[in-house]
């Protein structure tokens, strides 16, 4: 009697247990959810690009040579065509000395035979030849002078020395800058956009500009150019954005660009943990509706709903993946008060 007595009350224990698990598995899952709102959305197109003025131009030697002598002065205003530096151009004035030597000596030469020609003294083919090495020699000559030009560099235009590379006594080579000539203002930003994203842009988008010089301050300028053949290497376009008068960027200054392609001051926001493969589950009492969405603008905590969703409504962030469209739900103790 005592075992049978043993025996019901184990079966009434495990029975407790076994109601008590199922009801444990059975019951809604719990799940957090918030509110779709309105706010400001934001499609940005980014790119990095670097401050340079309008008018500006890079000056380098258009041959190898020393530097000799550097006669302006960065921050000093060079008008067009002024002396910036010259090269040691010792070799070429010796080379042309050469040249004036050898067409002086046939330009006479020339003039002997043109006088004994007259007398029929020389045939006229020796005549012909003798003015025919003469003007070359003079060709020489005039080619020598002006290679003697070449190791002198010039201002390309009026403007201030805004940069100046090398010094006296240093070879410098054709691929060298060793000026930069240009105007304070007005400034751009030259800058690179992906290929996959220049059809998005056009001539006259706001542009907001970021610059680790200017921490926390965000700055404005307008896209106004866009080259019309890319860098197939890089894939990328070049773009140019203008920057008003009293911006407080400066010359050579990296920053970061978000090119507004389209703003909407009152979007339908979600959170950006609601969404899941194109839809969202909302929160109708205690039973949820998977809903697709068309997504707009999205970033990493809000999203832009296009359409399937008003503000208000409340959508499960983070859905497990066992949650399915009208399973009931529960929701946590703070979350039903709202």
């Amino acid at each position: 009697m005592r075992r049978l007595f043993r025996l019901l009350v184990m079966l009434a224990l495990f029975g407790g247990v076994g109601a008590a698990a199922w009801w444990w598995l059975a019951r809604p899952p719990l799940v957090r959810a918030d509110v779709v709102t309105l706010g400001p959305a934001v499609d940005a197109v980014y790119a990095t690009g670097t401050v340079e003025p309008v008018l500006w131009a890079r000056i380098g030697p258009l041959v190898k040579g020393r530097l000799i002598a550097l006669e302006a002065e960065e921050g000093e205003r060079v008008r067009a065509g002024q002396v910036l530096a010259r090269l040691d151009d010792s070799v070429a004035r010796a080379q042309l000395a050469e040249a004036e030597a050898r067409a002086s000596f046939l330009r006479e030469e020339a003039g002997r035979l043109r006088a004994l020609a007259a007398r029929e003294i020389v045939a006229q083919a020796a005549l012909d030849r003798a003015e025919s090495e003469a003007r070359a020699a003079a060709a020489v000559v005039a080619a020598a002078r002006q290679r003697l030009d070449d190791f002198v560099m010039r201002a390309p235009m009026e403007g201030l020395v805004l940069r100046r590379d090398g010094e006296i006594g240093e070879v410098v080579d054709t691929g060298n800058t060793v000026f930069v000539v240009g105007e304070r203002r007005p400034l751009r930003v030259t800058a690179e956009v992906d290929e996959e994203d220049i059809l998005r842009v056009e001539p006259g988008q706001r542009v907001l500009l970021k610059a680790d010089a200017l921490p926390g301050r965000v700055l404005e300028g307008r896209l106004a150019e866009i080259t019309p053949k890319g860098d197939p290497r890089l894939k990328v376009y070049r773009v140019r954005i203008a920057l008003p008068d009293d911006t407080p960027l400066l010359v050579g200054m990296t920053v970061e660009a978000n090119i507004i392609v389209r703003e909407e001051p009152q979007a339908v926001l979600a959170p950006a943990a609601s969404v899941r493969d194109g839809a969202v589950f909302v929160v109708e009492g205690d039973v949820v509706r998977r809903v697709p969405v068309r997504l707009g603008v999205q970033g990493p905590l809000k999203v832009e709903a296009l359409s399937g969703l008003a503000p208000g409504m409340r959508v499960v962030t983070d859905p497990p993946a066992t949650l399915a469209d009208d399973m009931r739900v529960r929701l946590p103790a703070n979350a039903l008060a709202h």
